[in-house]
């Protein structure tokens, strides 16, 4: 099965920039063609969260325009910039998601790897959380199935990348989500966004894999006094392949076009 991953959308209403410098709709259309131009196509794209940039209903209108253009089937979770009620209004024909009023956890069954989404997000706030209930519905639900390859999406990172303006809106108690991860070994990733850069991690038994955003990058910058700043640098996408007996391979696929093809390797 290849899953491919994007995050960090940031689409505004038609005719607004991203911070009013950034085209992040056109953006998004360009990373669309990309996925619909993949050989072989993904079975499935998931969308891990900040489809919008403020939460408002032209805003989703705008990203569902574009999304319905997507020739793959996609799965989707919120992030710290989307609002639940709205999320769940715009993809009310998305039957897995759950009721407006509850968090977007969700399990979707069906597919050679199994897709277990944790919404890690604090309504009106900008850092991720975890709770008492959460934790319960992940334990259950990664329970009920412990063979079968199983990927984890959240929305913000439970770990400490380094980039200090970043890490003080990761999800927070990360030990506890850690600990129910570490006892299931069918898990091949725990995939997330959120910080708009490629990270990887070996964390909780498997591997964390962050995706960079479809917009901007946030810059690498690792010392304490760093000021917060992002970049234009190449947008991308991931591209999670399993198969059996080799377990599962994460690519970076960059959106754009660059020199090349040449002939060597």
């Amino acid at each position: 099965m290849l899953l491919a991953q994007i995050s960090d959308l940031h689409v505004r209403p038609e005719g607004r920039l991203y911070k009013d410098v950034v085209d992040s709709n056109r953006m998004l259309d360009d990373a669309i063609a990309h996925l619909n131009a993949l050989a072989p196509r993904p079975d499935l794209l998931l969308v891990t969260g900040d489809l919008v940039d403020e939460g408002t209903d032209a805003e989703y209108a705008a990203v569902r325009a574009r999304l319905n253009r997507c020739a793959l089937p996609y799965l989707v979770i919120p992030g710290n910039h989307d609002d639940r009620r709205n999320f769940r209004g715009a993809f009310a024909d998305h039957a897995y998601l759950p009721p407006a009023d509850a968090p977007m956890h969700y399990v979707v069954d069906g597919h050679p790897v199994r897709v277990v989404a944790f919404d890690t997000t604090v309504p009106g706030q900008h850092h991720g959380d975890v709770d008492a209930a959460g934790l319960a519905w992940l334990a259950d639900t990664l329970g009920r199935d412990r063979v079968r390859p199983t990927v984890i999406l959240l929305h913000h990172p439970p770990f400490s990348c380094g980039i200090p303006y970043l890490d003080k809106y990761m999800c927070r108690q990360p030990e506890r989500l850690a600990e129910i991860v570490a006892g299931f070994g069918n898990v091949e990733r725990v995939l997330c966004g959120h910080v708009h850069r490629p990270i990887q991690l070996r964390w909780a038994g498997t591997l964390m894999c962050s995706c960079p955003s479809t917009a901007t990058q946030i810059a690498l910058r690792l010392t304490p006094e760093a000021v917060p700043a992002s970049y234009g640098e190449p947008p991308a996408c991931l591209l999670h392949w399993w198969r059996p007996g080799a377990g599962m391979i994460s690519h970076t696929s960059y959106i754009g076009r660059f020199d090349g093809p040449y002939d060597f390797a």
